[in-house]
């Protein structure tokens, strides 16, 4: 507490900051040279408001390049959702993995699909699509199944990157995979959870979110026995199908090749 009986939040806030900053720096999503990374380091508190500057420029930007068009407000509340979405499920993430340190049983599949949707989905393959339909003069509540489409699109997505991380070659990747260490809530670990015996359970629960080498391997090893890189075959293999009936059902020939478009760029992707 300072000594004028304010309470002095700057520590608390620089351990929240430093481990923000570790988290980040760590992140496979940011392919970061060593100049990056020494910036990252050097920049300290600063990175806050240049948060806010790029958070206003997004703003910035569409009205420079919109403000006269018909869709300019439709255009904004639709960043402004999206970017509600991508918080909250970046929030979702970062909560239950916190609190599922100590209780592995957390992690269940509704869990996992919400946040992967709101984390992954939405920014990633729904914003682009609803941008064009919006400056083709389109109204997104008549497109509420490509919508849906796009959303499961990006829950595959994910799944497969969850998979890369553990099983991908690190050389096609780009990337040596840290899901396990990291304790995160990825698609693989659910699905080990619920196939897993009592010895299975006790050998995720004693290895899960450690970083020795030999326990991620012990992970791994109980992935293998599960199967579990089998069920994800199957879990591709029924995804395509399924989107593709989707799409097909479209009667927007238009809409039907962009999404095909989308689809066809991750489907059996390797990176």
């Amino acid at each position: 507490m300072a000594s004028n009986g304010i309470v002095d939040v700057r520590p608390k806030f620089e351990k929240i900051y430093l481990e923000l900053k570790a988290q980040i720096l760590a992140d496979p999503a940011f392919d970061y040279t060593v100049d990056a990374r020494q910036w990252v380091d050097k920049v300290g508190l600063i990175a806050v408001n240049d948060g806010i500057l790029l958070r206003n420029h997004i703003c910035r930007i569409l009205k420079m390049h919109f403000r006269t068009k018909p869709y300019y407000v439709d255009l904004l509340d639709l960043f402004n959702e999206v970017e509600f979405q991508t918080a909250s499920g970046q929030l979702l993430d970062l909560i239950t993995t916190h609190e599922g340190a100590t209780d592995l049983s957390k992690y269940k599949m509704p869990t996992y699909v919400r946040i992967v949707q709101y984390k992954t989905a939405y920014y990633s393959f729904y914003l682009p699509v609803a941008c064009a339909l919006l400056m083709a003069g389109e109204n997104l509540d008549n497109h509420v199944d490509v919508k849906n489409i796009l959303v499961q699109m990006g829950t595959y997505f994910q799944v497969q990157d969850d998979y890369l991380d553990c099983f991908g070659d690190p050389e096609v990747i780009g990337k040596i995979g840290t899901d396990i260490e990291d304790f995160k809530c990825s698609w693989l670990v659910v699905q080990a959870l619920e196939r897993a015996n009592e010895s299975q359970l006790q050998r995720l629960y004693a290895n899960y979110g450690k970083t020795d080498p030999s326990c991620v391997a012990e992970v791994k090893a109980v992935y293998r026995d599960l199967g579990i890189q089998d069920v994800f075959l199957e879990y591709e293999r029924t995804s395509y199908k399924e989107l593709i009936s989707s799409i097909e059902a479209q009667e927007n020939e238009s809409l039907q090749l962009v999404l095909k478009s989308f689809l066809g760029k991750i489907y059996k992707r390797q990176k």
